[in-house]
């Protein structure tokens, strides 16, 4: 038997230096990756094989009209009742801007000009009561009227005061009634405008979820345009809030003003009533028609 010869430093069993082994092992390293082995190569053309293709998706199906419009009719019927209420909502909210407007301006002119002419009278006969449909000749009017079927009484001032101020307040209140109407809808449509316009939303994305599953794809130009049209509703339905919050928040504060106007005919009416009463005015002009 032959005697095994000691191993030097740096060589292995083989007896090959370590510095041979570590060449050849780095030269067949890269020839591996020079010439890619056949189930690499299998499986990369099975991932190609995998991965959702275009060509898999008829162009002619997609909806290529992302428009308002186009979105609009390619929309489900319930997203589409959706935007057609708060298209309607927001034509209603432009609508009470313009005709409450109108309104406003011509009660504040006339009820400015009555409150001047009054407060400038010496008399409640010299206050101007001519037939209008604003408030502050109605107060005027009332004030007569009570002193009238008050002829009976007149020597009981406060008595006649307290009368004439009911009848005041009343003619205040209806008034401010009739003036606030048609804010109440601009109330309605800020608050629940948004939650409707979500409604269509979340059913949008719902019926986009179902493409999705009935598609078999995740292409972004299926999922697009049901998504699209979701988010529609909730633009619609802020175009529509929004406004409507300003224009109630603008009428509240012009309305608040009307009324301080009314507030102010109503003190200067009863002015003039405690004044006739205190000069014995309408006692006097009592006595010289019996």
């Amino acid at each position: 038997m032959s005697q095994r010869q000691p191993r030097r430093n740096g060589e292995d069993r083989s007896g090959q230096p370590a510095s041979t082994l570590f060449a050849k092992s780095f030269a067949a390293k890269r020839a591996d990756m020079r010439h890619p082995s056949i189930p690499l190569a299998a499986l990369l053309f099975a991932g190609l094989l995998a991965t959702p293709a275009l060509a898999q998706i008829d162009p002619e199906t997609l909806p290529h009209d992302l428009s308002p419009w186009g979105m609009y009719l390619q929309a489900d019927w319930v997203v589409k009742s959706v935007m057609i209420a708060l298209l309607l909502a927001s034509v209603a909210t432009w609508a009470v801007l313009i005709a409450k407007s109108l309104e406003l301006r011509t009660a504040s002119r006339v009820q400015r000009r009555v409150l001047a002419a009054t407060d400038g009278a010496r008399t409640l006969a010299d206050a101007p009561a001519t037939p209008h449909k604003e408030v502050a000749p109605a107060l005027i009017e009332a004030a007569r009227a009570e002193m009238e079927l008050s002829a009976g009484a007149l020597a009981d001032g406060d008595g006649l005061k307290e009368r004439v101020e009911s009848r005041l307040v009343r003619l205040e209140a209806a008034a401010a009634r009739r003036m606030t109407r048609g804010t109440g809808i601009l109330a309605t449509i800020g608050a629940i405008g948004p939650f409707v316009g979500l409604f269509g939303t979340v059913w949008g994305i719902m019926n986009s979820f179902i493409g999705i599953a009935e598609a078999q794809t995740t292409n972004l130009a299926v999922v697009a345009p049901g998504i699209a049209e979701a988010l529609l509703a909730t633009a619609l339905g802020l175009v529509a809030a929004i406004p409507a919050v300003v224009i109630y928040n603008h009428f509240t504060r012009r309305i608040a003003a009307w009324k301080g106007l009314v507030a102010d005919t109503s003190a200067a009416v009863l002015r003039l009533v405690s004044r006739d009463l205190s000069r014995g005015v309408a006692r006097d002009g009592l006595k010289a028609a019996e």
